[in-house]
């Protein structure tokens, strides 16, 4: 598994990670001695990278991870998590007295002394311009609690923010075949600011894995389910924001031109994300260790054909841009 510095970490981490947020739950039902196995066969496959949060089950996901950690005491994984949503994204909420309840929570559920990376969990677009919130986060850094820190974001144009911010040491953001607009403008001002870009939903939430029909039934507690209007989260993290029907059938394509060039759809969905210039570590969900071994050896895809990346480039443009590119 080939590894990259990701940003200004100084860290090494695997350009296929593990998200995590199905360990905690939002897409069904969670096994406990699932989620360990599949820990288990995404490091077995090189993945050193795993991204969790601290409402993913109400820390479960985490606890999972430090439970596996345990088990693991060598094995050498990053482990980076997120706050602030426990309470809301809004600017009030982001105080240092918060962050440092959040951090010990979250020090506390993965049984370490210090959190390797904490990201804001997409707060409200004001917080990027908040000197203070950023201040008080290089005060966790002093004061030890955490190693560093990052933002998840919903929009480029909040990732353009963060990445002038000199603390910022990475910026999550939703990348894939059905959401480009970060090619434009945040991947390059990443790769020039040394900062670390880490894609998130890299399958549209699975429909990149042309395994959904318009018929697919999906369950009562899966976000697929209850966040396609958007009224639990922001839309964009379900489907990527592409209404269901139009993503089915635009993902059926998709499949048929993985198949073209001998891959597996989901396989040719991360290696495109994984073979971008700038894109640190691409951070699939596995519900099964099947996936999770599946997902890791996109990173070993050889160079993506031109022909390729050209059909990917005008299917997006034809059926998914007008849905999707102005609104994040």
């Amino acid at each position: 598994m080939e590894q990259r510095t990701l940003g200004r970490t100084g860290r090494d981490v695997s350009v296929i990670g593990l998200g995590t947020w199905q360990l905690g739950g939002s897409w069904g039902d969670v096994d406990p001695t699932t989620s360990l196995t599949v820990l288990d066969a995404a490091y077995d496959a090189g993945v050193t990278f795993f991204d969790t949060a601290d409402v993913y089950g109400d820390g479960l996901s985490e606890q999972t991870i430090a439970q596996w950690r345990q088990a693991n005491p060598d094995a050498d994984v990053f482990v980076a998590t997120k706050m602030i949503r426990r309470v809301g994204p809004e600017l009030e909420n982001a105080t240092l007295e918060n962050f440092r309840a959040w951090t010990d929570r979250s020090r506390k559920n993965l049984a370490v002394d210090a959190l390797d990376l904490v990201q804001l969990h997409c707060p409200s677009s004001e917080v990027y311009d908040s000197d203070r919130v950023f201040d008080d986060l290089d005060t966790l850094v002093s004061e030890g609690a955490i190693k560093n820190y990052g933002v998840s974001v919903e929009t480029a144009d909040e990732a353009l923010r963060a990445i002038a911010r000199p603390g910022v040491a990475s910026v999550q953001i939703i990348l894939n075949a059905f959401r480009r607009k970060p090619l434009d403008e945040v991947l390059p001002a990443a790769e020039a600011a040394g900062v670390g870009i880490i894609a998130r939903v890299p399958l549209a939430s699975g429909l990149l894995s042309g395994r959904f029909t318009r018929e697919t039934v999906f369950a009562e507690n899966d976000h697929r389910n209850f966040n396609r209007d958007g009224s639990a989260f922001d839309v964009g993290e379900t489907f990527s924001g592409v209404d269901y029907e139009t993503g089915v059938d635009a993902a059926q394509r998709f499949a048929e031109l993985a198949r073209e060039i001998g891959l597996e759809p989901a396989t040719a969905a991360l290696a495109w994300i994984a073979q971008l210039p700038g894109v640190s570590s691409v951070i699939p969900g596995a519900r099964t260790p099947e996936h999770a071994r599946k997902n890791a050896a996109a990173g070993a895809v050889e160079p993506l054909p031109q022909e390729f990346l050209d059909a990917v480039r005008d299917l997006y443009d034809e059926r998914i841009r007008a849905q999707v590119h102005g609104r994040w």
